[in-house]
């Protein structure tokens, strides 16, 4: 695979990262810390209205469209990227508000536990409760029981997809932005684009290694959406890519998996963005395009 055309802007973001890189090792202090910078990157949040509530010890956050706090709507509940490490709440709320406020759905966003201070499987497990929190009793939340969807964008969608598959057609969506389906995958974009393009290899191994108990293999259903033969019986899908990310093959290929079982799936390519770029439309305008290409995919969805 050789390296894709990319956006001007994404190309002159990732340039200014590149050269301001310092090259030490990705620790997860330092890990959180980038990731609490790039997420002033986004574009800014639109107006939505914020409630708190949880799950069991899982915090949750709930947001409304303005206004419409006290409608049935219908929900995503949504996993945050970060590698099952760095991410949080704040640094996808962003991208949550215009989710909700786009799409006029309630999204309820899903504070799961991180590693290394909670390994594999404390993250899955998390988004499996909120998940059927969610369908056992949509009342609770205001939500349209025929319109339960679960959604992720990076390590977020490797979360949503794993409960996607074991909540199977009880979920009327599975809606995944540049997702992990391999934590250590062997596709050609992640070699070909594996430094230089935000999302570095190394950063993956050191998320896979942070979450990994002693036995668990990366390629282990338990973990990789992608290790499973049969595709049969899951919820429609939305899968969105960026040819500019190393994610970009494994993307694809999970949706192929699904269209050939038969599973409905839409699958969307971001040409000349990059990972990450639907939180990035405070530097790369035409990220701005992209984050609203993936809205009004939501809404379809919940509409159709």
């Amino acid at each position: 695979m050789t390296g894709p055309l990319l956006d001007r802007g994404a190309k002159r973001f990732l340039d200014a990262l590149n050269a301001a890189g310092g090259g030490e090792a990705p620790t997860v202090a330092r890990l959180r810390a980038a990731a609490a910078e790039l997420a002033k990157c986004a574009a800014p949040a639109p107006p939505v209205e914020r409630r708190d509530d949880a799950v069991g010890h899982v915090r949750l956050r709930l947001y409304d469209p303005p206004g419409r706090a006290g409608e049935v709507l219908p929900g995503l509940v949504y996993l945050h990227g970060g590698g099952l490490v760095a991410g949080d709440l704040d640094t996808h709320d962003a991208l949550a508000a215009g989710l909700a406020a786009g799409a006029s759905c309630r999204l309820i966003a899903v504070d799961y536990r991180r590693a290394p201070e909670h390994r594999f499987p404390a993250a899955r497990d998390d988004a499996f409760a909120v998940v059927a929190a969610a369908l056992d009793d949509p009342g609770r939340f205001g939500l349209d029981p025929a319109r339960i969807g679960v959604g992720g964008d990076s390590a977020g969608g490797t979360l949503a997809a794993l409960a996607a598959r074991a909540f199977g057609p009880r979920l009327a969506l599975q809606f995944l932005i540049c997702p992990v389906m391999d934590a250590l995958a062997r596709l050609p974009s992640r070699f070909a684009l594996a430094h230089g393009h935000l999302l570095e290899e190394a950063t993956m191994r050191a998320y896979w290694e942070a979450y990994r108990v002693d036995g668990l293999e990366a390629f282990s259903t338990a973990v990789a959406p992608l290790a499973y033969t049969d595709f049969l019986g899951l919820a429609p899908a939305r899968v969105h890519v960026a040819d500019g990310d190393p994610l970009h093959d494994e993307g694809v290929a999970y949706a192929q998996a699904l269209t050939w079982a038969g599973t409905a799936c839409k699958l969307t390519r971001h040409h000349g963005l990059i990972h990450h770029f639907y939180s990035l439309g405070a530097v790369v305008p035409r990220a701005r395009a992209g984050l609203a290409e993936v809205v009004a995919d939501l809404a379809e969805a919940f509409a159709g």
